[in-house]
């Protein structure tokens, strides 16, 4: 492209793979960048407030989508900002690419004004990070980035200096990206599997995220082995509904029925997964686990059997090889359980005019009975996430994203921002913690500007709640978690969006109707009970002793109104 600049080059090159948006905050090093983007209009500049939320948007993007998105940092603090949303891109197995933007080539080394090293910062949290020295390393460090960033699943990072970008470019030719293969074990590895899987007489599968596009061989499997299926949080979206196998979720968050589906089994299989937690995992069953990353075979507790590949072909190779089974008492006795345990969480989920503050659970139940059929939900990690895992019900329309990996506070909010761009027509539900949407709480403005109908709701109970409960559960007295809130909703109007607050349980359903049918944005500020419960699908000892010591702690220090306000909220309803 004689002529042309590097920028352009980017640009174009950006555009052709079918990148629609950039997200990030404008800055001088990034200037020949942006401006090609205002002159050739194929791919639109996202402005933000805080380059934090530019990378989580990204992430929300390409995790709906599937496709590659793109976000970008000036020098220095710019980029800087960008590292804990791609953190979670990267763990969350998206693919993004993130522009970090660099001082003038010329200046490098030189301890120079907002001078950083982006190509060893990102490095933790990217599968390619890989700075531009020159104007020739175009297009191919670009290239190379895309490639690895939509082939592995990642976070990829260009580190390219402002003066290299308005650089003439040298000839490139058309970047094409191929198909994701279909990776399958080798024949005597999967007539291994059928065989260690027809030894058991209590098969349970776990299964996760890796499981997206495999539905229908996941179901087959389950009715071939009359096995529950326990799925993880990060595959609720795709395993839960329409499911006669599914039993619910395990974990922290989960439901005491996916627990001992589990811990009830003589062989576990696992798929698509890299659930966390090994003391969710059974001690003496055989564990056979397929899996599309060899790195993550194994890497929780001892396995017995692993075989790399993506689910939909390996169980497509595996079904015709099982025995057909008759024998239903595992599978209904898991049925049974889940029965029993779901109807126990449903009757947590209510609320009596005049009694207060809400129960979180009475609120996301409403949410999830009048959001739409084929809404985004986008939750922030800690409470939130617990009642959305519980409450909000999948429907193969739907759809669920947070921090379910990198755990991070705060992405709420960005992550429907990206969301809502990348879908417009869509109806996009936030649900917010109070601590983390005032964390990055700059960014309302973005959607007022954009005038992006994201609904917004705001769990207030004017603390860090999940920090709370982890230092009761530890035997301590909570400390540093009180959060001194505004009126959410009024700030709200302040700034030209619909505010709604609500605190009695009488008036959730009509008010938030009338939120989620407004046009435009909106927030709902949702006093919830600070005291509330969540507990575990089985309670250790050791949480039984901590704790029995925070009450005592508590009484002690003469704050045993908190103990009654905890009996009344969670035993007396």
């Amino acid at each position: 492209m004689p002529g042309s600049t590097v920028a352009k080059l980017l640009v174009d090159t950006l555009e052709s793979v079918g990148v629609r948006r950039i997200y990030g905050v404008v800055g001088d090093s990034l200037n020949g960048i942006t401006d090609c983007l205002r002159k050739e209009n194929g791919i639109e500049w996202i402005g933000v407030r805080h380059e934090e939320v530019a990378a989580f948007a990204a992430g929300a993007e390409a995790h709906l989508t599937g496709s590659l998105a793109v976000c970008a940092g000036s020098c220095g603090p710019g980029n800087l900002h960008l590292i804990n949303g791609l953190y979670d891109c990267h763990r969350s197995r998206v693919p993004v690419l993130a522009i970090a933007a660099q001082v003038p080539s010329r200046e490098l080394g030189s301890n120079y004004f907002q001078e950083t090293r982006p190509d060893r910062l990102f490095r933790e949290c990217s599968c390619y990070c890989e700075p531009i020295d020159h104007a020739s390393q175009m297009p191919r460090v670009l290239e190379l980035a895309i490639r690895s960033a939509v082939g592995q699943r990642g976070v990829a990072v260009v580190a390219l200096p402002g003066d290299i970008a308005l650089a003439e470019a040298p000839e490139a030719s058309p970047l094409a990206l191929g198909a994701r293969p279909e990776v399958r074990p080798s024949e005597p590895q999967i007539a291994k599997l059928a065989e260690t899987l027809d030894k058991g007489t209590k098969v349970t599968i776990l299964a996760g995220a890796g499981c997206a596009g495999a539905r229908a061989e996941l179901i087959a499997t389950a009715g071939a082995l009359q096995a529950p299926i326990v799925h993880a949080l990060r595959g609720k979206e795709y395993i839960e509904y329409d499911n006669p196998f599914d039993v619910g979720m395990t974990g922290l968050l989960g439901f005491s029925s996916g627990y001992y589906a589990i811990m009830d089994a003589d062989v576990l299989l696992v798929l698509g997964t890299d659930f966390p937690y090994s003391q969710f995992y059974p001690k003496h069953a055989t564990v056979a686990q397929v899996d599309i990353r060899p790195e993550n075979l194994g890497r929780r507790g001892r396995l017995d059997l692993g075989l790399v590949g993506d689910v939909k072909t390996t169980l497509s190779a595996l079904i015709p090889m099982l025995r057909k089974r008759t024998d239903t008492r595992h599978l209904e006795k898991a049925l049974a359980h889940y029965t029993k345990t779901r109807k126990g969480l449903d009757d947590l989920a209510a609320g009596v005019p005049g009694r207060r503050p809400i129960h979180p659970q009475f609120l996301v139940r409403t949410l999830d009975e009048l959001s739409s059929a084929d809404a985004v939900f986008t939750c922030d990690v800690g409470l939130p996430t617990l009642w959305a895992a519980r409450y909000i019900h999948m429907n193969g329309q739907r759809r669920l994203i947070g921090s379910f990996n990198h755990g991070s506070m705060a992405s709420a909010m960005p992550q429907a921002i990206g969301a809502q761009i990348a879908f417009p027509r869509k109806q996009v539900v936030c649900l917010s913690g109070d601590g983390g949407f005032s964390m990055l709480m700059g960014d309302l403005l973005t959607i007022r500007q954009r005038k992006l109908p994201v609904k917004i709701v705001v769990f207030n109970n004017g603390a860090l709640g999940f920090v709370e409960l982890e230092m009761k559960v530890a035997g301590l007295l909570e400390y540093g978690t009180t959060l001194d809130n505004p009126d959410f909703a009024q700030m709200a109007r302040a700034m030209g969006i619909y505010g709604a607050r609500v605190e009695d349980p009488g008036e959730l359903v009509a008010t938030a109707k009338a939120f989620l049918a407004c046009e435009g944005p909106a927030v709902l500020d949702v006093v919830v009970n600070r005291q509330e419960l969540a507990m575990p699908p089985k309670i250790q000892f050791d949480q039984m002793k901590g704790f029995t010591l925070y009450m005592v702690d508590a009484v002690l220090n003469g704050r045993g109104d908190e103990i009654i306000e905890l009996a009344r909220t969670n035993l007396w309803r």
